[in-house]
Parts: C-alpha cells; sequence; structure tokens
C-alpha cells in the first residue's frame, strides 16, 4: 500500500523504513500521506546523522534561530499559542461514554469529522517528517514505541532531544502493532513561521487507536505528542491493566554524611509548583523530572522516566534559588529556549534570571522594552510566564548516569505530593499508610499558574495527583488502581505532603525557595527511621529539633527559629476541615469512588474534629502543643 509512496521518499530514507518490516507502520504512513497531501517525506532512524539534520533543518526554516553561545537556539510560539489549550484538547469517545468533571471529551465520531476535516491537505507543499520514538528505557518492560508524524522540524529536533531513540526498539517489536502514534501539523504559518489559524487549534486523543491528533498548533505541551498526550494514552492503557504511569519526578536523595546511601523519591506536583526545581535540588541524583511509568517488580515499587530529557519552566530560574539549572543554562550545549527575550548579543533572558536586564530586545511580541505596551495597554513582559527550555538530562552535572537509562527502573522508597497552596498545608508531613496518601494525593488543590491557557487565578482548585488534566479514565477507576498498587506491594513505599507557597500573616512566602532540601532530607532520614516524628491528624510531622539541625547542617549554621516552625507546622483545624468538605461534595458526585477514600476521608475528618475539641474549639494548633 506504502509502496505507491515510494517516489515521496530518498532512497535512504525508503530503505530504513522499510527495513522495519512492519504493515501497520506503513499503513499509519499511508494513511497519513494520503489524507494531509505533503509535497515529499523524510524518515529518521537512530544515527546521529539523522539527529543532526533535524535541527539543521530546524534552524533552516527558521522554527529555530542560533544564539550567542554554541548549542543554544531560540524557538518562538504564536503569541496565542504558548501553553496547553485544555479546552480545545479532547478524549475521543464511543457515544454514551463518559469522564469525569473537568475532563474534556467529545463523541468520538463528531469529533474525528471535525479534526481530519481540518487536516485534510493541511502538510500541502510541506514535507512530512517521519520519527520513532521510546517512552521509556530501550528494551525494558516498561517501554512502549511511539511514531510521531509531524510538518514541524521543530517538533522531530526537540522530541530527539526528550525522548529516546526508537528506530531499533520498533525493529524488535513482537507484536508489530503495539505502538502509539501522533498526526500533527503546524497548519499554515505566517511570515515568521508560526501558526496561524489558531481557532482551528484542536488536540483530541483517540484511546480506541491509542493515536493522537492535533493540528494548527506548534507550542510543545500540544504539538508533542510523546509528552503529555501519549501519557494520557499510557494512563489508559496502565489503568487497564496492573502498573500506574504518573505526572512524576524521580531523584534519589543522600545525606551528607552517608553519601553512598541514595534514596529514591516520586513526586507529583502541579505544573509550575517547584516539581523540577525539586528534582534539582543540590545534591540530588536526577533521574527524570516530569512523567513515570511504575510497576510492582518483586514486591517493590520499581519506576523509569519516560523521557531523558527536560522541557522546563524558565520563569524564575536564576543562580540563587536553582544553581544547578541555571549554570547548566548559561553553558555552551543543545539547548532549546521558546518564548524568552534576546538582546543584540543573542543573549536570552527571561523573568527572573536575576541579571541586568538589556534596554531593548526581541521577544514574542516581536521588539521589546521595558514598558512596552500590548494593544489592551497592559506591560508586556520581558519573556512569556510559560517561557521554557529543553535539555538532555545528561547535561546536568546531578544526572543519575548509571539509572537515567536502567531498564530495570529504580525502587521508588517515597512518594511526594505537592501544590500551590498558600493556606492550609504544613511544608512536609509524612502518611500515616499507603491509603492516606492516595487521599492526600487526591485532594491536592493548587493555585492555578500560567502553564495552561486562561486567566490564572488565586483560587486553589482540585488537582487529584496533580494529573486531572492528563486523565481519560474516570476518576473512581484511577484512585481504585492506586489503592490496589500499594497493597500489592510486599515493601510499602512511604507517601509524603508538602507545600512550597506557604504565606505568613504578612503576605509572604513562609520559606525560602531552598528550604525544600531540608523536607527532602527529614523524609530520607524518616525512611531510614532516623527521626521520631509528632503524630497529628494530617500525619507525621517534624520535631522542631531535627529541623532545626538539618538547616544548620544544610545551610552552613542557619538559624531555624521555633516561630517559623510554629508559622509553618500549626495544624490549622477550620481550614482542613473545609478543604475535607470540598472534598466529599467533589467525589460524592464522582461514579465507581471506592470504598478505602471514604474510610480514610472519615477518618481524616473525625481526628481533625477530635484536635479542634480537645484545644477548646482552636482554629489553630501549634505543634509545641501536640
Amino acid at each position: 500500500m506504502l509502496d505507491k509512496h515510494q517516489n515521496l521518499f530518498s532512497e535512504a530514507d525508503w530503505k530504513k523504513l522499510k527495513a522495519l518490516q512492519n504493515p501497520k507502520m506503513e499503513k499509519v504512513i499511508c494513511d497519513a500521506i494520503e489524507h494531509m497531501t505533503p509535497k515529499d517525506c523524510m524518515f529518521f532512524d537512530d544515527s546521529e546523522e539523522d539527529t543532526k539534520r533535524a535541527r539543521e533543518m530546524s534552524l533552516k526554516n527558521g522554527e529555530e534561530m542560533p544564539l550567542n553561545l554554541e548549542g543554544h537556539t531560540i524557538h518562538f510560539d504564536a503569541v496565542q499559542d504558548q501553553a496547553r489549550d485544555k479546552t480545545s484538547t479532547q478524549v475521543l469517545l464511543p457515544k454514551g461514554q463518559k469522564l469525569s468533571r473537568d475532563l474534556n471529551f467529545i463523541e468520538r465520531e463528531q469529533g474525528l469529522a471535525e479534526i481530519l476535516g481540518y487536516m485534510k491537505e493541511i502538510m500541502k507543499g510541506k514535507t512530512m517528517l517521519i520519527a520513532p520514538f521510546c517512552l521509556g528505557p530501550q528494551h525494558s518492560v516498561f517501554s512502549i514505541s511511539a511514531l510521531q508524524i509531524t510538518d514541524s522540524f521543530y517538533v522531530v529536533h526537540s522530541e530527539q532531544m526528550l525522548y529516546r531513540k526508537g528506530y531499533e526498539q520498533f525493529k524488535t517489536l513482537k507484536n508489530k502493532d503495539d505502538f502509539f502514534y501522533f498526526w500533527h501539523s503546524a497548519g499554515e504559518l505566517d511570515e515568521q513561521n508560526r501558526t496561524k489559524n489558531i481557532s482551528k487549534r484542536r488536540i483530541y486523543i483517540d484511546p480506541m487507536e491509542e493515536r493522537v491528533l492535533s493540528c494548527n498548533n506548534q507550542y510543545a505541551g500540544n504539538s508533542l505528542a510523546c509528552k503529555k498526550l501519549a501519557l494520557r494514552l499510557a494512563i489508559h492503557r496502565a489503568n487497564n491493566s496492573d502498573w500506574l504511569t504518573e505526572h512524576m519526578f524521580i531523584t534519589g536523595i543522600a545525606p551528607k554524611s552517608k553519601p553512598d546511601r541514595v534514596t529514591y523519591f516520586s513526586g507529583a506536583f502541579p505544573s509550575a509548583c517547584g516539581k523540577t526545581s525539586t528534582a534539582m535540588i543540590p545534591g540530588t541524583h536526577i533521574v527524570g523530572d516530569d512523567i513515570l511509568y511504575t510497576k510492582n517488580i518483586g514486591g517493590k515499587m520499581m519506576a523509569v522516566n519516560i523521557e531523558q530529557g527536560i522541557f522546563g519552566i524558565i520563569s524564575d530560574v536564576n543562580a540563587q534559588d536553582d544553581p544547578l539549572i541555571f549554570k547548566t543554562l548559561r553553558e555552551p550545549r543543545e539547548i532549546i529556549y521558546s518564548n524568552v527575550m534576546y538582546d543584540e548579543t543573542k543573549k536570552p533572558y527571561w523573568q527572573g534570571c536575576g541579571e541586568k536586564i538589556p534596554e531593548k530586545g526581541t521577544n514574542y511580541m516581536g521588539e521589546w522594552y521595558p514598558g512596552k505596551k500590548d494593544k489592551d495597554g497592559k506591560d508586556i513582559p520581558l519573556s512569556h510566564p510559560n517561557a521554557r527550555f529543553t535539555l538532555r538530562i545528561s547535561e546536568l552535572e546531578n544526572c543519575d548516569t548509571k539509572n537515567l537509562h536502567n531498564p530495570n527502573g529504580v525502587h521508588v522508597s517515597g512518594v511526594l505530593y505537592g501544590g500551590r497552596d498558600p493556606n492550609i498545608s504544613v511544608p512536609c508531613a509524612e502518611c500515616v499508610s499507603w491509603d492516606h496518601g492516595v487521599v492526600s494525593g487526591a485532594m491536592i488543590e493548587s493555585v492555578p499558574t500560567a502553564a495552561t491557557i486562561g486567566n490564572v487565578s488565586t483560587v486553589a482548585v482540585s488537582s487529584p495527583m496533580a494529573n486531572l488534566d492528563f486523565l481519560i479514565v474516570p476518576l473512581g477507576k484511577y484512585i481504585t488502581n492506586h489503592l490496589k498498587f500499594g497493597k500489592s506491594l510486599k515493601e510499602p513505599t512511604k507517601i509524603f505532603t508538602t507545600n512550597y507557597f506557604l504565606l505568613n500573616a504578612q503576605g509572604k512566602y513562609a520559606n525560602t525557595k531552598l528550604d525544600k532540601m531540608i523536607w527532602l532530607h527529614w523524609f530520607e532520614g524518616r525512611i531510614h527511621k532516623e527521626y521520631e516524628a509528632i503524630k497529628t491528624p494530617i500525619g507525621f510531622i517534624p520535631k522542631y529539633e531535627d529541623l532545626k539541625a538539618l538547616f544548620a547542617e544544610y545551610f552552613n549554621g542557619r538559624v531555624y527559629s521555633k516561630e517559623e516552625y510554629i508559622e509553618q507546622f500549626s495544624i490549622r483545624c477550620d481550614k482542613y476541615l473545609d478543604k475535607y468538605s470540598r472534598m466529599r461534595k467533589q467525589y460524592e458526585q464522582e461514579e465507581g469512588m471506592p470504598q478505602g477514600f471514604w474510610d480514610e476521608l472519615n477518618r481524616l475528618e473525625s481526628e481533625m474534629k477530635e484536635l479542634k475539641e480537645k484545644h477548646n474549639g482552636a482554629s489553630t494548633v501549634s505543634p509545641f502543643d501536640l
């Protein structure tokens, strides 16, 4: 079937494609060619030549531009295409099926008719790019193969940095049909090589075919299907099996006194809430910063990073708060900056970079200078709030080179859940059980950020497991599978909660950005039974003396005061009870919620009421009174 289109490929690319001997792949490519009608096609294998070709063509086509340091390039998205588009991202479901609250779906046949209509002949006059990738380490029990079809060299170049090469993986597939596939087109471009038809931007996930169809967008969260779009497909697959895939980092923590004792943690935080910076705290051994697959192997929670790179938010990354990332960004290496500003020397700058800002430059809105206004009279920021950087994890000083590509994964001893919570949650606590941890994860509330399109709010919203945006299964099923997974483990993994955004009475953050290092080392010590803790209705919280010692050890004698401790670790009874009431109302609307969830929520509510009564109805209880 594909043979009739051989003339669209170079002789070398055709040989590489045919060598895979994969009938389904050939049909997917043939269908894409006949629907989107490109002028020619390129096929990419695992070679360094093909990796170099994607980057060079992205530069040649103007999708990226070189910056001042070797390997640095910059990419701009259209002004209205610089974050995930939740509204236009929908799951294609058969008629009669539905999802949970806030999860967008459309009747499958209706959605296919719409997006395939938009994608008809959308690549006319353009080159179709076909690139195989591997989600997870190559040749691993965790691995899922993926095929990207796009007309954007920027997309292929980005995915080559972010994901492992997949050509050799496809060669070894026992089931030739077992892969995700993605069609993407940036659509018609303007003179600046940016998507024009934003009103026709669509990102549709089709779990029946394990594919994604996406058009009229360039922002990586909408166009790089291997990332959050493939996460949705993997969540669907995992939740119809016995494993999990989560919006989580993986990083190893080792105490100063015992540097060879590396304990691995995973952690889920909504976007722009400290996930990448937690994984990158000085002294960590980073395996991944965003997405993991986890399975019960030998009774242990084993996990891999599906990526090999980072697509990180760059706002507020500076030498003081994120020293490792900042150092990496200011050295020659392959990095793609997106939607930042550059000056006449081609040096990039971004909001919160901590450096002197030039008087003029170029950013995503064109020529820029301090005080420049948009059409509505609002100041145009130096860089977009959701500006990003893309680099390989292997470029980082704290990369865990031993385990980054380990096909067996790492043993996760601790799971962290956190969000942007200014009013309620303590900076760190240990859940009393796996079930308590799952319910705590299900109750994450976070103030929205610029990582999704829409007005940034000051009101926290529910974000179960920091994964709600990516669920394509009902919440009841998702939470049930989390509870089952924990019960299947012979070596239970501890679950912790954390919050870096608690505000004090003056409306300022109650802790600094780097204080998260202390919470992580307390978690690590708890796993190794080195610290006692105070039992509270929200779980175990640290003792003052232990935190005081940790602050002194890791911050050159910094004094951690009792006043700080009280401010941060007081139990805000009324606010927790209000939260539990909100959660009850929300989850009562969900079908199929497991009884274990309600049992745990009832326990939390009852114990918090008892604490309040014990302290004569106090709305807040000091940790020294517990």
